[in-house]
């Protein structure tokens, strides 16, 4: 399969293949299921329409040590969706990497994950792990702090499914001012998790309380947009995962290209 590599083209940013996709190892993530407190249609390109009212949103902090454009860490919000075809997922409007180049690029240029740099925190403390989001060091985005003391029922699973779908806007400027070279693509991906099993052999996916705060919120950076309504389900995770591309569910280029 041809390969997928960034520019220049000498000596590419990012690689990858396309039938194996990208690989990310030894992952440790935190995340909080909630059911949003604001109108959320304003933020979803056409196509995708919320999967429940009020919406459903996630927000989480994750640990990439090993991966295949690097050591990193991420904090993401989405809000879960159905796409055109009747398949569910999580529409990501904002999502934010530590420094790592390849990281940012390959997610902008591949998927149109809107990713920017940040200064992102997961550390853990006694029995709570926390997650933080700075946009510039010393603006608090948002807070996650949880405390994974219980193993994750069956039932509660069944709401982190191991395929899980995302959605992206991908999106090329116009290079003059009659729209030339414009595109705006809407692109479905996907993550495929395998859970780490401990030496008891159970798989490392803990649930317990969990708090989000939107600690001081930016008009450069609105995550506080995705209000908090009611907390569902908060979990911590331990697991190795596969990315892939999926398709392009709609395209639109401007005249004049």
């Amino acid at each position: 399969m041809p390969e997928v590599k960034g520019i220049p083209l000498d000596a590419p940013l990012y690689r990858g293949s396309r039938d194996r996709g990208s690989a990310f190892l030894g992952c440790q993530a935190i995340n909080l299921v909630f059911s949003v407190g604001s109108e959320v249609s304003s933020l979803l390109p056409e196509g995708l329409v919320p999967v429940a009212n009020p919406a459903i949103a996630v927000v989480g902090a994750a640990s990439y040590p090993s991966s295949t454009v690097g050591p990193y860490l991420e904090c993401y919000s989405g809000i879960q969706v159905r796409d055109p075809g009747g398949e569910t997922g999580f529409y990501i409007p904002y999502i934010y990497v530590t420094t790592n180049d390849a990281a940012l690029a390959s997610g902008r240029e591949v998927l149109g994950a809107p990713k920017k740099l940040a200064h992102i925190t997961l550390i853990r403390e006694g029995g709570l792990i926390q997650g933080t989001l700075e946009r510039p060091a010393g603006k608090r985005l948002l807070t996650l702090t949880a405390q994974p003391d219980q193993r994750m029922s069956s039932s509660s699973q069944q709401m982190f499914c191991a395929r899980t779908y995302f959605y992206s806007v991908r999106h090329l400027p116009p290079i003059n001012e009659r729209g030339k070279g414009a595109v705006t693509q809407l692109v479905k991906w996907c993550t495929a998790r395998t859970l780490r099993r401990d030496e008891l052999g159970d798989q490392v996916q803990f649930t317990g309380p969990i708090s989000l705060t939107y600690d001081s919120p930016s008009i450069v950076d609105p995550v506080h947009n995705i209000a908090l309504g009611e907390p569902m389900l908060g979990t911590y995770e331990e697991y190795d995962a596969k990315l892939e591309v999926i398709d392009i569910l709609s395209e639109t280029a401007t005249p004049g290209k």
